[in-house]
């Protein structure tokens, strides 16, 4: 998991985001309701982590600091997916070997158990 990153938008960033929050007038025709206030507001922190780089469903504000500051998880690029899946799928399968080998002695020593010739 990556560290939690300071970022800072610029004036023109936070303009749009605070429009995205703002109500909407609507008139519903057809019976479809139109986005909410939530889901603009999601959209707005989705695109902005598109370009800045950062999941936007981790945004946090900075305490002391000024409405263009938050902190948020950067976002993993393909390469450094590739990797991650590489490193978990090798750790697994050094998990797997350790379990099959422990089955496997077990299973021998149930299997030496049975086979052993009885006592006269």
């Amino acid at each position: 998991m990556y560290q939690r990153t300071e970022y800072e938008m610029t004036e023109s960033d936070l303009e749009m985001l605070l429009d995205a929050c703002k109500p909407v007038p609507v008139m519903m025709i057809g019976g479809m309701a139109p986005s909410s206030t939530l889901e603009n507001a999601n959209c707005a922190w989705t695109r902005l982590g598109a370009r800045m780089g950062f999941d936007p469903r981790t945004v946090r504000p900075v305490p002391g600091k000024g409405q263009r500051f938050f902190s948020a998880v950067p976002s993993e690029t393909k390469e450094a997916k590739a990797e991650r899946e590489k490193r978990e799928a090798e750790e697994k399968r050094q998990r797997d070997i350790v379990r099959l080998r422990e089955e496997i002695a077990e299973l021998q020593k149930k299997l030496a158990a049975l086979t052993k010739e009885p006592s006269q």
